[in-house]
Protein backbone atom coordinates (compact mmCIF):
# COMPACT_ATOMS: atom_id res chain seq x y z
CA UNK A 1 0.00 0.00 0.00
CA UNK A 2 0.95 3.39 -0.29
CA UNK A 3 2.96 5.60 2.48
CA UNK A 4 0.78 6.32 4.75
CA UNK A 5 -0.37 10.33 5.47
CA UNK A 6 1.46 11.92 8.67
CA UNK A 7 -0.14 13.99 10.57
CA UNK A 8 1.81 17.66 11.13
CA UNK A 9 3.28 17.34 14.78
CA UNK A 10 1.67 19.34 17.58
CA UNK A 11 2.72 22.99 19.04
CA UNK A 12 2.00 24.10 22.07
CA UNK A 13 -1.26 26.15 22.67
CA UNK A 14 -2.97 23.32 20.41
CA UNK A 15 -6.70 22.08 20.62
CA UNK A 16 -6.44 18.15 21.72
CA UNK A 17 -9.79 16.04 21.16
CA UNK A 18 -10.88 13.51 23.69
CA UNK A 19 -12.86 11.18 22.78
CA UNK A 20 -14.70 8.03 24.38
CA UNK A 21 -14.53 5.30 21.55
CA UNK A 22 -14.84 1.85 23.54
CA UNK A 23 -15.32 2.25 27.39
CA UNK A 24 -17.67 4.98 28.70
CA UNK A 25 -15.57 5.23 32.36
CA UNK A 26 -14.28 8.62 31.60
CA UNK A 27 -17.15 10.17 32.59
CA UNK A 28 -17.81 8.26 35.86
CA UNK A 29 -14.10 9.98 36.99
CA UNK A 30 -14.40 13.52 37.51
CA UNK A 31 -11.52 13.73 39.35
CA UNK A 32 -9.68 12.11 36.81
CA UNK A 33 -11.11 13.88 34.09
CA UNK A 34 -9.99 17.17 36.14
CA UNK A 35 -6.30 15.82 36.38
CA UNK A 36 -6.03 15.04 33.00
CA UNK A 37 -7.08 17.95 31.79
CA UNK A 38 -4.38 19.57 33.86
CA UNK A 39 -1.58 17.67 32.85
CA UNK A 40 -2.25 18.25 29.25
CA UNK A 41 -2.16 21.99 30.01
CA UNK A 42 1.13 21.85 31.68
CA UNK A 43 2.36 20.53 28.46
CA UNK A 44 0.84 23.56 26.58
CA UNK A 45 -1.86 21.75 25.02
CA UNK A 46 -5.59 22.72 25.51
CA UNK A 47 -8.07 19.42 26.08
CA UNK A 48 -11.64 19.34 24.39
CA UNK A 49 -13.99 16.91 25.77
CA UNK A 50 -16.06 15.84 22.82
CA UNK A 51 -19.87 16.21 22.55
CA UNK A 52 -20.25 12.53 24.26
CA UNK A 53 -16.97 11.77 25.77
CA UNK A 54 -18.61 12.37 29.21
CA UNK A 55 -22.14 10.44 28.80
CA UNK A 56 -20.84 7.37 31.06
CA UNK A 57 -20.55 3.74 30.21
CA UNK A 58 -23.87 3.22 30.11
CA UNK A 59 -24.97 5.25 27.51
CA UNK A 60 -22.06 5.06 25.25
CA UNK A 61 -22.03 1.15 25.72
CA UNK A 62 -26.09 1.64 24.50
CA UNK A 63 -24.88 3.88 21.75
CA UNK A 64 -22.14 3.35 19.51
CA UNK A 65 -22.91 5.78 17.24
CA UNK A 66 -22.33 8.59 19.57
CA UNK A 67 -18.66 7.53 20.04
CA UNK A 68 -18.47 7.87 16.27
CA UNK A 69 -20.07 10.89 15.93
CA UNK A 70 -17.13 12.31 18.81
CA UNK A 71 -14.20 11.33 16.03
CA UNK A 72 -16.19 12.43 13.15
CA UNK A 73 -16.69 15.90 15.19
CA UNK A 74 -13.01 15.78 16.18
CA UNK A 75 -11.53 15.41 12.63
CA UNK A 76 -13.97 17.73 10.96
CA UNK A 77 -13.18 20.54 13.48
CA UNK A 78 -10.05 22.30 11.89
CA UNK A 79 -9.25 23.87 15.42
CA UNK A 80 -8.23 20.64 16.69
CA UNK A 81 -4.79 19.25 15.60
CA UNK A 82 -4.48 15.51 17.91
CA UNK A 83 -7.27 13.26 19.15
CA UNK A 84 -6.20 11.25 22.51
CA UNK A 85 -8.51 8.11 23.19
CA UNK A 86 -10.16 8.12 26.96
CA UNK A 87 -8.93 4.85 27.22
CA UNK A 88 -9.66 1.41 25.71
CA UNK A 89 -12.46 -1.18 26.56
CA UNK A 90 -13.46 -4.32 24.62
CA UNK A 91 -16.36 -3.04 21.75
CA UNK A 92 -14.79 -0.16 19.63
CA UNK A 93 -15.24 -2.11 16.36
CA UNK A 94 -19.00 -1.34 16.86
CA UNK A 95 -17.92 1.77 15.19
CA UNK A 96 -16.41 0.91 12.04
CA UNK A 97 -20.14 0.99 10.32
CA UNK A 98 -20.65 4.33 10.92
CA UNK A 99 -16.89 5.69 10.22
CA UNK A 100 -16.31 3.02 6.98
CA UNK A 101 -19.29 3.84 5.29
CA UNK A 102 -19.40 7.69 5.45
CA UNK A 103 -17.10 8.61 2.58
CA UNK A 104 -17.07 12.27 4.18
CA UNK A 105 -15.53 11.28 7.31
CA UNK A 106 -13.20 8.82 5.07
CA UNK A 107 -11.77 11.54 3.01
CA UNK A 108 -11.95 14.15 5.78
CA UNK A 109 -9.47 12.18 7.76
CA UNK A 110 -6.75 12.36 4.91
CA UNK A 111 -7.88 15.94 4.17
CA UNK A 112 -6.36 17.48 7.59
CA UNK A 113 -4.48 14.56 9.29
CA UNK A 114 -4.54 14.56 12.82
CA UNK A 115 -2.22 13.00 15.87
CA UNK A 116 -4.40 10.40 17.18
CA UNK A 117 -2.97 8.92 20.24
CA UNK A 118 -4.44 5.45 22.33
CA UNK A 119 -3.33 1.36 22.64
CA UNK A 120 -5.09 -1.61 23.64
CA UNK A 121 -8.56 -2.14 22.25
CA UNK A 122 -7.87 1.06 20.18
CA UNK A 123 -5.81 -1.28 18.00
CA UNK A 124 -9.34 -1.54 16.14
CA UNK A 125 -9.15 2.45 15.50
CA UNK A 126 -5.38 2.27 14.29
CA UNK A 127 -6.20 -0.60 11.96
CA UNK A 128 -9.07 1.08 10.68
CA UNK A 129 -6.69 4.22 10.25
CA UNK A 130 -3.95 2.07 8.54
CA UNK A 131 -6.44 0.98 6.40
CA UNK A 132 -7.64 4.71 5.26
CA UNK A 133 -4.06 5.98 4.92
CA UNK A 134 -3.11 7.97 7.95
CA UNK A 135 -0.38 7.19 10.62
CA UNK A 136 -1.37 6.70 13.92
CA UNK A 137 0.07 6.80 17.12
CA UNK A 138 0.41 3.59 19.47
CA UNK A 139 0.77 5.34 22.54
CA UNK A 140 -0.79 7.44 25.53
CA UNK A 141 -4.08 7.46 26.49
CA UNK A 142 -6.28 9.86 28.40
CA UNK A 143 -7.24 8.25 31.52
CA UNK A 144 -4.05 5.63 31.83
CA UNK A 145 -1.67 8.59 31.32
CA UNK A 146 -2.52 11.94 31.91
CA UNK A 147 -4.64 11.50 34.37
CA UNK A 148 -1.95 8.88 36.22
CA UNK A 149 -2.66 9.81 39.90
CA UNK A 150 0.48 10.41 41.22
CA UNK A 151 2.45 13.57 41.69
CA UNK A 152 3.38 13.48 38.01
CA UNK A 153 3.16 11.62 34.93
CA UNK A 154 5.41 8.83 34.99
CA UNK A 155 8.73 10.66 33.78
CA UNK A 156 9.42 7.66 31.05
CA UNK A 157 5.96 8.14 29.39
CA UNK A 158 6.01 11.86 29.49
CA UNK A 159 9.51 12.51 27.81
CA UNK A 160 7.91 9.71 25.04
CA UNK A 161 4.61 12.35 24.59
CA UNK A 162 7.15 14.70 22.83
CA UNK A 163 7.14 12.28 20.12
CA UNK A 164 3.56 13.95 19.21
CA UNK A 165 5.64 17.45 19.14
CA UNK A 166 8.21 16.02 16.23
CA UNK A 167 10.21 15.22 18.64
CA UNK A 168 11.25 11.43 18.54
CA UNK A 169 13.85 10.20 20.46
CA UNK A 170 15.35 6.42 20.15
CA UNK A 171 13.21 3.89 21.85
CA UNK A 172 15.09 3.27 24.96
CA UNK A 173 14.47 0.89 27.86
CA UNK A 174 13.21 2.54 30.88
CA UNK A 175 14.70 2.06 34.11
CA UNK A 176 12.07 1.73 36.16
CA UNK A 177 9.03 -0.25 35.71
CA UNK A 178 5.76 0.31 37.70
CA UNK A 179 2.64 -1.98 39.10
CA UNK A 180 -0.52 -1.63 37.91
CA UNK A 181 -2.84 0.28 40.46
CA UNK A 182 -5.79 -1.47 42.35
CA UNK A 183 -7.55 1.59 43.61
CA UNK A 184 -8.25 4.13 40.87
CA UNK A 185 -10.54 6.17 43.04
CA UNK A 186 -10.27 9.93 44.03
CA UNK A 187 -8.53 8.86 47.52
CA UNK A 188 -5.78 7.51 45.30
CA UNK A 189 -4.65 10.94 43.58
CA UNK A 190 -1.69 11.52 45.37
CA UNK A 191 -0.08 8.55 45.94
CA UNK A 192 2.95 7.10 43.55
CA UNK A 193 2.29 3.35 42.19
CA UNK A 194 5.03 0.99 43.38
CA UNK A 195 8.27 0.81 41.36
CA UNK A 196 10.65 -1.86 40.32
CA UNK A 197 14.45 -1.33 39.13
CA UNK A 198 14.00 -2.64 35.22
CA UNK A 199 16.56 -5.93 35.43
CA UNK A 200 16.26 -7.10 32.15
CA UNK A 201 15.86 -3.94 29.50
CA UNK A 202 15.44 -5.26 25.77
CA UNK A 203 16.04 -8.69 25.60
CA UNK A 204 16.39 -10.19 22.12
CA UNK A 205 14.97 -13.62 22.25
CA UNK A 206 16.48 -14.79 18.53
CA UNK A 207 17.98 -13.90 15.11
CA UNK A 208 19.84 -11.28 14.42
CA UNK A 209 20.44 -8.43 16.76
CA UNK A 210 19.90 -5.28 14.20
CA UNK A 211 17.17 -5.44 11.81
CA UNK A 212 14.78 -2.79 10.20
CA UNK A 213 11.42 -2.15 8.91
CA UNK A 214 8.13 0.03 9.17
CA UNK A 215 6.47 -0.70 12.46
CA UNK A 216 2.47 -2.31 12.27
CA UNK A 217 0.70 -3.97 15.04
CA UNK A 218 -1.19 -4.23 18.11
CA UNK A 219 -2.85 -5.48 21.26
CA UNK A 220 -2.43 -9.11 20.68
CA UNK A 221 -6.10 -9.51 22.38
CA UNK A 222 -7.33 -7.33 20.41
CA UNK A 223 -6.09 -8.63 16.96
CA UNK A 224 -7.28 -11.80 18.08
CA UNK A 225 -10.79 -10.51 18.51
CA UNK A 226 -10.56 -9.07 15.52
CA UNK A 227 -9.81 -12.23 13.42
CA UNK A 228 -12.10 -15.01 15.62
CA UNK A 229 -15.28 -12.85 16.88
CA UNK A 230 -14.19 -15.00 20.64
CA UNK A 231 -15.76 -11.75 22.87
CA UNK A 232 -18.44 -10.63 19.95
CA UNK A 233 -20.28 -12.61 17.67
CA UNK A 234 -20.39 -10.07 15.05
CA UNK A 235 -16.66 -9.02 15.51
CA UNK A 236 -14.79 -11.32 12.91
CA UNK A 237 -17.59 -10.53 10.13
CA UNK A 238 -17.52 -6.49 10.54
CA UNK A 239 -13.86 -6.76 10.88
CA UNK A 240 -13.57 -8.41 7.45
CA UNK A 241 -16.34 -6.70 5.46
CA UNK A 242 -14.19 -3.47 6.24
CA UNK A 243 -10.06 -5.43 5.75
CA UNK A 244 -9.51 -3.74 9.00
CA UNK A 245 -6.69 -6.43 9.96
CA UNK A 246 -4.11 -5.98 7.48
CA UNK A 247 -3.68 -8.86 4.32
CA UNK A 248 -0.49 -11.01 4.13
CA UNK A 249 1.13 -8.50 1.59
CA UNK A 250 0.49 -5.58 3.97
CA UNK A 251 3.17 -7.61 6.67
CA UNK A 252 5.89 -7.91 4.09
CA UNK A 253 9.36 -6.22 5.12
CA UNK A 254 7.00 -4.79 8.19
CA UNK A 255 8.16 -4.70 12.00
CA UNK A 256 5.35 -6.37 14.09
CA UNK A 257 4.51 -5.23 17.66
CA UNK A 258 2.57 -7.03 19.77
CA UNK A 259 1.23 -6.72 23.83
CA UNK A 260 -0.55 -8.24 26.09
CA UNK A 261 -3.59 -6.42 27.63
CA UNK A 262 -4.10 -5.61 31.50
CA UNK A 263 -6.04 -9.44 31.69
CA UNK A 264 -2.58 -10.70 32.17
CA UNK A 265 -3.87 -13.88 29.69
CA UNK A 266 -2.73 -17.26 30.59
CA UNK A 267 -0.19 -18.57 28.19
CA UNK A 268 -1.92 -21.07 26.40
CA UNK A 269 -4.31 -18.24 25.62
CA UNK A 270 -1.48 -16.47 24.14
CA UNK A 271 -0.38 -19.26 22.29
CA UNK A 272 -4.07 -19.68 21.08
CA UNK A 273 -4.04 -15.81 20.07
CA UNK A 274 -0.33 -16.16 18.61
CA UNK A 275 -2.05 -19.45 16.15
CA UNK A 276 -4.60 -17.23 14.80
CA UNK A 277 -2.24 -14.52 13.82
CA UNK A 278 0.21 -17.57 12.67
CA UNK A 279 -2.29 -18.62 10.40
CA UNK A 280 -2.73 -15.44 8.17
CA UNK A 281 0.56 -16.22 7.39
CA UNK A 282 2.06 -12.74 8.69
CA UNK A 283 4.75 -14.46 10.70
CA UNK A 284 6.37 -15.13 7.50
CA UNK A 285 6.28 -12.21 6.12
CA UNK A 286 7.66 -9.35 9.01
CA UNK A 287 11.49 -8.52 9.23
CA UNK A 288 11.13 -8.89 12.63
CA UNK A 289 8.86 -8.87 16.17
CA UNK A 290 9.21 -6.35 19.21
CA UNK A 291 7.10 -7.56 22.08
CA UNK A 292 5.98 -5.21 24.82
CA UNK A 293 6.59 -5.75 28.35
CA UNK A 294 4.20 -7.78 30.24
CA UNK A 295 2.02 -5.77 32.52
CA UNK A 296 3.65 -6.10 36.25
CA UNK A 297 6.12 -9.15 34.56
CA UNK A 298 3.38 -11.18 35.11
CA UNK A 299 4.08 -14.52 33.23
CA UNK A 300 7.37 -12.79 31.78
CA UNK A 301 9.34 -16.00 30.95
CA UNK A 302 6.34 -18.19 29.64
CA UNK A 303 5.65 -15.56 27.24
CA UNK A 304 8.79 -16.24 25.59
CA UNK A 305 9.19 -19.95 25.19
CA UNK A 306 5.70 -19.70 23.76
CA UNK A 307 6.76 -17.13 21.41
CA UNK A 308 9.90 -19.08 19.87
CA UNK A 309 7.43 -21.93 19.67
CA UNK A 310 4.60 -20.72 17.77
CA UNK A 311 6.74 -18.42 15.39
CA UNK A 312 9.21 -21.95 14.70
CA UNK A 313 11.29 -19.85 12.53
CA UNK A 314 14.73 -19.03 14.96
CA UNK A 315 16.19 -16.36 11.69
CA UNK A 316 12.99 -14.36 12.84
CA UNK A 317 14.50 -11.71 15.20
CA UNK A 318 11.91 -11.18 18.13
CA UNK A 319 13.08 -8.35 20.59
CA UNK A 320 10.94 -8.98 23.78
CA UNK A 321 10.36 -6.74 27.16
CA UNK A 322 9.95 -3.76 25.47
CA UNK A 323 7.91 -0.47 27.13
CA UNK A 324 4.78 -0.24 25.32
CA UNK A 325 0.96 -1.50 25.74
CA UNK A 326 -0.30 -1.86 28.94
CA UNK A 327 2.99 -2.36 31.30
CA UNK A 328 3.66 0.76 32.99
CA UNK A 329 5.48 3.03 31.37
CA UNK A 330 4.79 3.08 28.30
CA UNK A 331 6.72 4.83 24.69
CA UNK A 332 4.92 5.77 21.61
CA UNK A 333 5.07 3.39 18.09
CA UNK A 334 4.15 5.35 15.55
CA UNK A 335 2.27 3.02 12.80
CA UNK A 336 4.27 3.07 9.42
CA UNK A 337 7.52 4.34 10.99
CA UNK A 338 10.81 3.19 9.52
CA UNK A 339 13.15 1.93 12.45
CA UNK A 340 16.03 0.06 12.77
CA UNK A 341 16.18 -2.25 15.94
CA UNK A 342 19.63 -2.46 17.96
CA UNK A 343 19.66 -4.92 20.72
CA UNK A 344 23.38 -4.81 21.54
CA UNK A 345 23.13 -0.82 22.02
CA UNK A 346 19.31 -1.49 23.63
CA UNK A 347 17.33 0.84 21.09
CA UNK A 348 15.10 1.55 18.58
CA UNK A 349 15.88 4.64 16.30
CA UNK A 350 13.79 5.81 13.93
CA UNK A 351 15.11 6.50 10.24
Amino acid sequence: MARLVSPPPLRRGDRVAIVSLSSGMLGENPHSVKLGAARLRELGLEPVFMPHALDGAAALHDHPEYRAEDLKTAFFDDSIRGVFTAIGGDDTYRLLPYLMEDAAFREQVLRTPKVFSGFSDTTNNHLMFHRLGLQTFYGPCFLCDFAEAGKTMLPYTRAAVETYFGNPAPIRPSDTWYEERTDFSAAAVGTERIAHRETHGFQLLQGPGVFEGELLGGCLESLYDILTSTRYADQAELSRRYRIFPEREAWRGKIMFLETCEEKPAPELVRTELEAIAATGAFREISGLIVGKPQDEVFYEEYKEIYRQVIDDPALPILYNVNFGHAYPRTVLPYGASVRVDAAAQSISFL
